[in-house]
């Protein structure tokens, strides 16, 4: 029997066969088929599958061994480098065990197409690849849909580009290339002027490549361009130049670059392309009714730039758009009455459109599965058009003005997110939302919805997973204890009437998110919370009438990030096993009635970032343990009103490593881990409580040990705190000198030392604190004269029950010259502080903790985090 195939050509392949592990689909790649399963001996090699060959010579030709589960490292002497006549080589999507690029690479000169994608190679890609001169497309890219990150930190994981010449020298070298991927490659390097003499080239993939510098404009003058992938270089900048017309592009993403300037007009010339993704760039100005001209454009991306124009209404021509998406920009004037009929994807959330919804923009859209109208100036009526639209899945008309819904008789039962979050609807909510049966998100928080609600008709919407009711005016009732829909997720109920005990019936929900908090709900916490431990993230059970012991959370596992049960009237000790809850972060137990002594053990939890035991029946001493080093982590601590006891040594907080941090260290915030939970506390600041609520928790560092019995001297080593914004001491025993050493606690914003039996003069050093907002030195025994200078002497209230003390403010004369900072006590420390960051938050007492991104919100209402959280989720698919 005769082959085509030569037999040495059918031996190099049964030898390369040998050379690997066929492995079954895993997490790795969970598609694919090992090709080389089916590659026998004694058949002919021509017609095995991802083998072809030139029939004329039986030499092989072509070798697609793609996606076919390939397990472990190419070696430098493989039998594949022996194929020298091969043309056309696909590796893409196996795992090479992170090995090298083998350099025989460049010893198959034939080759004109070379595929390496997603392959998991490692190290540099070597230079003999620059001898492929034959080469007309190569594909070194890292995989974008691949389980792993494709362009993150991956260390070894993807090829290190050591040579940041590399690129250049392939435009120089391989000149008639028609495509270039190299995507997730880190060149570190500018865009070579190069790639603009490559006059072959169609497809020019640099996605996540870490380039930087002005991009050549002549690379969108080759002639044959027909895709431009760009985005995720931020450090690459560019405008888009003058496009002729006649041009064939296809696709232009530049999304998450530094290209920024005007769109030109003459981006209507580009009439051919598909694809327009410029979000997160610079863009400005008006957007050009140009634009209208794109007649096959089917992604449209424009968000997360500055335009700022009303919407052309020539985009009412773009008959063939799918996908639009013009959020976070300086959109204005009204919507727009036309719009293509075939989008199935609307994204105009927070621009300026203001006025009602026209009732036929949408009317006619019935394709239309995703629309987001969320944080704009819209008001008037929502049209029942846009909730009867057959097609339509997610609806997000969340943070506007709406005053009320027009008829729902003919709601849409394929809705599966409907979020009203944030408006002005008033009256009863309408009935015929719980004939939505594939509902799984329902958002109607922060709105003036009134009457009762019995909470048991949302078990009619089987599928629901996210619920929030919270900050209306409803009478929410139950025919029974408060029980939720049997497949809620995300459960919101706060500040309602809410009473009676939780259910035992709870147990059997897989809560991820439970807030029921300012409610009036009572009885004992159930103790079969601890088997919600594999999903429960979060528990906000805040200002209730709870009683009784807390419960053994993170008995079984150790998902919960937040835990809030504070202003209720548990009593007991704090259960030992939340050691267990490795990723905890918030632990809120103030205003109980706890009887216990210092939890030194939950030093442990590394993740522990507040900690609030404020208010309750805690007593003895905070330190020593023997085995207590300090909380390593933690960046708030309130432990006011209590009845602990002792002095604290002078290094007592100097292994706090994360209250270690130096002021001019990164200024960063922080973000606790639950993103669609936004955590919010309850704050006294000068006799007044406020709620601070905001999307993140700014970085910043807060003591309170008010109102308690420690005595002995102020540790010497709250110095190194370099970034502490609230230190609160007052009534408590402790005596001696103020340390001198406070004044380098230059970020000090809320300083209050009252109501102890500290003696002596009050530093000059404490003029430093230019930040103060607070200050009380009131009801001690100090003397001297106040310092003059700084935020000190604008206090006046402060200095009261200090008979000794003289010198503005106060009206009693000093007799002697006010001493200099030399005179006073000084200490001296050798602790190195490390970070720090600047936070901004300002205040006093039992409950000051939550610093805020951009400041702080004073606010009464629901934070909007989990609706904007959400909303990407959904819109996702999940």
């Amino acid at each position: 029997m005769s082959f085509y195939c030569l037999p040495h050509q059918s031996s190099i392949l049964l030898e390369l066969k040998q050379e690997f592990k066929l492995d079954e689909p895993d997490g790795t790649f969970d598609s694919g088929y090992p090709k080389m399963r089916d590659w026998k001996a004694g058949t002919d090699c021509c017609f095995w599958r991802g083998v072809s060959c030139d029939m004329a010579t039986g030499h092989v030709v072509s070798l697609d061994l793609s996606s076919s589960l390939l397990g472990g490292p190419l070696h430098s002497n493989s039998s594949l480098f022996s194929l020298l006549h091969l043309q056309n080589l696909n590796l893409a999507y196996n795992y090479f065990s992170s090995s090298p690029i083998p350099s025989e690479f460049g010893q198959l000169s034939r080759l004109t197409h070379l595929n390496l994608s997603g392959s998991w190679f490692s190290g540099p890609i070597p230079s003999e690849i620059l001898r492929l001169t034959n080469l007309i497309s190569i594909d070194l890219s890292c995989y974008f849909g691949a389980p792993f990150p494709c362009y993150e930190d991956l260390g070894d994981y993807y090829p290190n580009i050591q040579d940041p010449e590399l690129l250049r020298r392939l435009a120089e070298n391989i000149t008639s290339l028609r495509k270039l991927d190299l995507g997730g490659l880190n060149f570190s390097s500018k865009v070579p002027d190069s790639l603009g003499n490559l006059s072959s080239l169609t497809h020019l993939f640099l996605y996540g490549c870490n380039l930087h510098g002005d991009f050549p404009k002549a690379i969108f003058r080759l002639p044959n361009l027909q895709s431009v992938n760009l985005r995720d270089n931020h450090d690459v900048t560019g405008s888009l130049s003058e496009f002729h017309s006649g041009r064939n592009l296809l696709s232009l993403e530049l999304s998450s670059t530094n290209f920024g300037g005007k769109l030109p007009y003459s981006i209507g010339n580009l009439t051919s392309v598909n694809v327009l993704d410029l979000r997160n760039c610079k863009f400005s100005g008006p957007v050009p009714n140009s634009l209208g001209n794109l007649a096959n454009i089917i992604q449209l991306h424009l968000d997360s730039n500055e335009f700022s124009s009303e919407i052309p209404s020539s985009l009412g021509n773009l008959t063939q758009l799918i996908d639009l998406v013009l959020s976070n920009n300086f959109f204005h004037g009204s919507l727009p009455i036309s719009l293509p009929y075939l989008l199935d994807n609307i994204d105009f959330r927070n621009n300026s459109f203001t006025g009602p919804v026209p009732f036929q923009t949408f009317s006619n859209l019935t394709l239309l599965r995703t629309l987001d109208l969320s944080s704009n100036l819209l008001n008037g009526v929502i049209p029942s058009s846009l909730l009867s639209s057959a097609s339509l899945h997610d609806l997000f008309l969340d943070d506007n003005q709406f005053t009320d819904l027009e008829s729902l008789s003919s709601i849409s039962t394929q809705l599966e997110c409907l979020s009203l979050y944030r408006n002005k609807l008033e009256g009863s909510i309408p009935s015929s939302i719980f004939k939505l049966k594939n509902l799984t998100s329902l958002f109607l928080g922060s709105n003036s919805f009134s009457g009762r609600v019995d909470l048991g008709i949302f078990s009619e919407l089987s599928e629901l997973r996210d619920l929030d009711l919270s900050y209306n005016a409803l009478s929410l009732t139950t025919n029974g204890p408060l029980v939720p829909p049997m497949s809620t997720s995300y459960f919101f109920v706060s500040n309602n009437n809410l009473t009676g005990p939780i259910d035992l019936l709870f147990c059997n929900i897989s809560f991820e998110v439970f807030d029921a908090s300012n409610n009036h709900l009572g009885g004992t916490i159930p103790q079969c919370f601890d088997n919600l431990d594999g999903y429960l993230t979060v528990l906000n059970l805040r200002r209730n009438n709870f009683q009784g012991n807390i419960p053994q959370f993170c008995r079984t596992s150790d998902r919960l990030i937040t835990l809030d049960l504070s202003h209720n009237q548990l009593y007991g000790n704090i259960p030992r096993s939340l050691i267990k809850c490795k990723d905890l972060q918030v632990l809120n137990l103030g205003h109980n009635q706890i009887s216990d002594t210092f939890p030194f053990w939950l030093q442990n939890l590394q993740q522990l970032r507040v900690l609030i035991l404020c208010s309750n029946k805690f007593q003895g001493p905070i330190c020593c343990a023997h085995d207590f080093v300090g909380f390593m982590t933690l960046k708030i601590l309130d432990l006011s009103h209590n009845g602990f006891f002792g002095n604290l040594p002078s290094d007592y907080f100097r292994n706090w490593t994360s209250m270690i941090l130096s002021a001019n260290a990164s200024k960063n915030p922080f973000e606790l881990e639950q993103e669609p939970y936004n955590v919010s506390v309850s704050i006294i600041n000068k006799g007044l409580e406020m709620e601070l609520v905001k999307i993140t928790l700014m970085a910043f560092i807060s003591i309170d040990l008010s109102n308690n019995k420690f005595d002995g001297e102020i540790p010497s080593s709250l110095w190194c705190l370099r970034s502490i914004v609230m230190l609160n001491l007052s009534s408590n025993n402790f005596s001696g000198h103020i340390p001198s050493s406070l004044g380098n606690l230059i970020e000090l914003e809320s300083l209050d030392l009252s109501n102890n039996e500290l003696s002596g003069k009050i530093p000059q050093q404490l003029t430093a604190l230019t930040f103060l907002g607070y200050l009380n030195f009131s009801q001690n025994q100090l003397v001297g004269p106040i310092p003059q200078g700084g935020q000190v002497q604008t206090f006046p209230d402060s200095f009261e029950g200090n008979m000794g003390l003289c010198g503005l403010p106060l009206s009693r004369k000093c007799e002697t010259p006010t001493p200099s900072s030399n005179d006073h006590y000084n200490e001296k420390s050798d602790f190195i502080s490390g970070f720090g960051w600047k936070a901004v938050v300002i205040g006093y007492g039992c409950g000051l903790l939550i610093g805020m991104v951009a400041g702080h919100v004073i606010s009464s209402r629901r934070p909007d985090l989990f609706f904007k959280v959400f909303r990407v989720r959904l819109q996702r698919g999940n």
